[in-house]
């Protein structure tokens, strides 16, 4: 059984996102121990000061979370990252024995303390989507990778 973590900067606000993103959650249960785990959102004004503030915050929290972690493999959504097909991205998936950590960053991408790591980087699309939005894809294509894994009538 797969044992997923999607680290997150901030909540889902929408309703609309949250019921998405508990919809395949709910359909992940039977196939994946998946761990949502929300690190707080920093707040910022326009100036670029209290938003590199913000972004070094995040970063902060985010390594914290990390050091716990030191085994799994760590992916993060970046948009100039690695990117799959559906079936190619469940191979991947397939290939990887120890607990995968998924990080969706911020309203603001990440500080460049997380960019510095050596960590694998995952692009949903060379699209730009809002990071709430990016979570709710990021969550369907995990399900959609196991459903092809598993060879269930998901995908076709």
């Amino acid at each position: 059984m797969f044992h997923i973590t999607i680290l997150a900067i901030g909540k889902l606000k929408a309703k609309y996102f949250q019921a998405a993103a508990e919809e395949y959650a709910k359909r992940l249960k039977s196939y994946v121990k998946l761990e949502i785990i929300e690190l707080e959102a920093e707040s910022f004004s326009d100036d670029e000061g209290s938003r590199l503030k913000a972004k070094k915050k995040e970063g902060e929290r985010i390594l914290k979370f990390l050091k716990k972690h030191s085994n799994a493999e760590i992916i993060i959504l970046d948009e100039k990252g690695k990117e799959f097909s559906s079936e190619k991205f469940a191979k991947f998936l397939d290939s990887i024995d120890r607990h995968i950590i998924f990080i969706v960053g911020g309203a603001l991408g990440f500080d460049d303390e997380i960019k510095k790591q050596p960590f694998l980087r995952l692009s949903l699309s060379q699209m730009t989507y809002p990071h709430e939005l990016a979570r709710v894809i990021l969550t369907e294509q995990i399900f959609r990778a196991i459903a092809i894994l598993k060879n269930k009538d998901y995908h076709y």
